[in-house]
């Protein structure tokens, strides 16, 4: 397995891109804009060099990473040579239907196809193919070239020989493999939205405020980032689609997004993304800002 090609240049598209590019593996990356291919080769670069100044890399494995990296707007050819295939597209599941019944049309046979999904059903996505048995999830974490958890996760027919490879080439991109099942929310953010959505309604229901919300979970249970800004640096939107996928998948009320969250991603403020969420982001300032609307009700 040596070809790689990755669908979205995104934050998450171009992380994953980075990481096969610098464990050796030549990337294509795939997208609908030359601008956003642009983009994600100059957000690959900059975070090389971030790893070349705390002597993560050297100079040169910087400059052959990046000569590993090709990037296209044209699908059919992107994917036509490609060993292993990962769908880092956004978190919708006709979007990823569809690309999904593209990929079994345009890639070898033998290809395996992965998505990098937070939450869809890799058993739904998998019936859109004809090879049901090579299609399986890996979930990476963001960062990712920083976090070294890959959830992966097997759909109902994949093949116990696709698992072990895809857990094998996790090892060799010097991430930590876990194996889980075809449940919504898979493990990590089964667990993790519940908690984000618990502290969205403990400052709906003004028991806190965002910055007590936050700091009590930083400082009483250790955890590096508060869960509103946590919630903000992965987008509100995606924390909302997420949510409504566990809520769908087990029908049970107590994974019911709050409706905080709902009128926040309506009115358009995202989190990081957007320069507004639970907190202000300014560009190039780095301190956090509890947003007016918090401050003022």
């Amino acid at each position: 397995m040596q070809q790689i090609t990755i669908i979205g240049s995104g934050q998450m598209g171009n992380g994953i891109a980075h990481v096969f590019a610098q464990s050796g593996y030549d990337v294509t990356i795939i997208d609908i804009r030359q601008e956003a291919l642009d983009q994600a080769l100059i957000t690959i670069g900059k975070n090389m060099e971030r790893q070349v100044a705390k002597g993560i890399i050297t100079e040169e494995e910087k400059n052959q990473s990046l000569q590993r990296i090709k990037t296209t707007t044209a699908f059919d050819k992107g994917v036509a040579a490609a060993d292993l295939v990962v769908e880092a597209a956004t978190e919708n599941i006709d979007l990823k239907l569809k690309i999904f019944s593209d990929l079994d049309r345009y890639t070898k046979a033998e290809c395996i196809l992965a998505t990098n999904t937070s939450s869809i059903s890799i058993t739904r996505i998998a019936a859109s193919t004809k090879r049901g048995d090579k299609v399986i999830g890996m979930h990476f974490m963001n960062p990712v070239p920083v976090m070294k958890l890959i959830e992966v996760i097997r759909g109902y027919n994949t093949s116990d020989e696709v698992t072990k490879q895809i857990v094998d080439l996790s090892l060799k991109l010097g991430k930590v493999p876990v194996e889980v099942n075809d449940y919504p929310g898979f493990v990590a953010n089964r667990i993790l939205m519940p908690m984000i959505n618990e502290a969205i309604f403990t400052l709906f229901e003004g028991v806190a405020g965002v910055h007590e919300i936050d700091t009590v979970m930083k400082l009483g249970m250790a955890h590096p980032m508060g869960p509103l800004q946590l919630a903000d640096f992965i987008g509100l939107d995606t924390c909302l689609s997420i949510l409504r996928v566990i809520h769908d998948g087990f029908g049970n009320p107590k994974y019911a997004p709050c409706p905080l969250l709902v009128n926040m991603v309506t009115s358009g403020n995202l989190g990081v993304k957007t320069g507004q969420g639970f907190y202000k982001y300014t560009k190039g300032v780095k301190e956090l800002v509890v947003a007016d609307y918090f401050t003022t009700k």
